[in-house]
């Protein structure tokens, strides 16, 4: 972020709620002496309503604003700033829970000024305090990373146990009981808050219904007839349905590709989900009962 913070006028960091995008934040904010606007705060984003233009003139950059997909409207008075000086590099730093181009058409006021950041939720190797990751050094050194790699001593249990702890901090400090509420509240917030504050869903029931059957489809080839079977609602709202759950940071589509050819490659997307764990306290997976059910299940486990 700072490399980037010397060239973008405006960076945007993106990705599910919980994820650690507002720490991310709050610690370069610190690093350069500047207060966080939090949007997530009824209170503060009443005031920056009231007067966005006021609330972006800060005497010196950087502008910081927490989940402003809550008011696309700064964005405008962003844009304005930038226009009086000329697109200075570290202008403003954002952070969102709702993809950029699903937002009102007014929050495409910074297009081509606005670089993009995704914050996924903590790899295997972060983790573990590991600096590099397993893909990084296959990518850059595959012969010498597989053979610097240990056999693993990691047990099925303790494998059981990474799945359902996930990538999320908040959740990974729980234990099983406490970490499958947290989780759950975190469904309802996404779908009943979130989803209806700023898409103005009107079938709630729905769309949790199809976020649990993606659940089911994780890591496999997305079948949207299956997912919509006997939900009740219409081929088309199906599709914005399940459009709204990734523009949520909800589920993820994985395009289909292939190695040589394009007639080769698989013409449907796989469905991903974004939250480690989660699913399988949608699709009703105990922790205790998982060992025996990996077997039925290891695509969706593995990947």
């Amino acid at each position: 972020m700072e490399d980037r913070s010397e060239e973008e006028p405006v960076i945007a960091l993106h990705g599910p709620r919980s994820v650690g995008k507002s720490t991310v934040l709050h610690d370069f904010a610190a690093e350069h002496q500047a207060d966080v606007i939090d949007l997530d705060n009824l209170e503060v984003r009443d005031a920056v309503a009231r007067n966005p233009s006021a609330a972006v003139e800060v005497p010196i950059p950087p502008v910081c604003i927490d989940e402003y997909q809550h008011l696309p409207e700064v964005l405008d008075a962003i844009k304005a700033r930038l226009n009086r000086t000329g697109s200075e590099p570290g202008t403003a730093v954002l952070t969102g829970s709702t993809r950029h181009d699903a937002l009102p058409r007014t929050a495409q006021a910074l297009t081509g000024r606005l670089h993009s950041m995704v914050i996924w939720p903590l790899a295997q190797c972060e983790i573990e305090g590991r600096e590099r990751s397993l893909l990084e050094g296959l990518l850059e050194d595959p012969s010498g990373t597989v053979s610097a790699q240990p056999h693993s001593t990691t047990s099925r249990e303790e494998y059981v146990e990474r799945l359902c702890a996930g990538g999320l901090p908040t959740p990974r400090k729980r234990r099983e009981a406490s970490r499958a509420r947290w989780f759950d509240d975190y469904v309802r917030t996404s779908v009943e808050r979130d989803a209806v504050e700023l898409f103005r869903v009107r079938q709630r029931q729905a769309l949790a219904e199809i976020l649990n059957r993606l659940a089911g489809q994780t890591a496999q080839v997305l079948n949207l007839s299956k997912v919509g079977e006997g939900v009740g609602i219409s081929r088309e709202t199906l599709e914005n349905y399940v459009r709204l759950l990734e523009d949520l940071y909800l589920v993820h589509r994985l395009p289909a590709w292939g190695r040589r050819s394009v007639p080769e490659a698989q013409v449907s997307p796989k469905c991903m989900w974004w939250i480690q764990g989660w699913q399988l306290i949608f699709i009703a997976l105990e922790p205790k009962s998982l060992p025996r059910w990996i077997p039925r299940c290891r695509p969706s486990l593995v990947t």
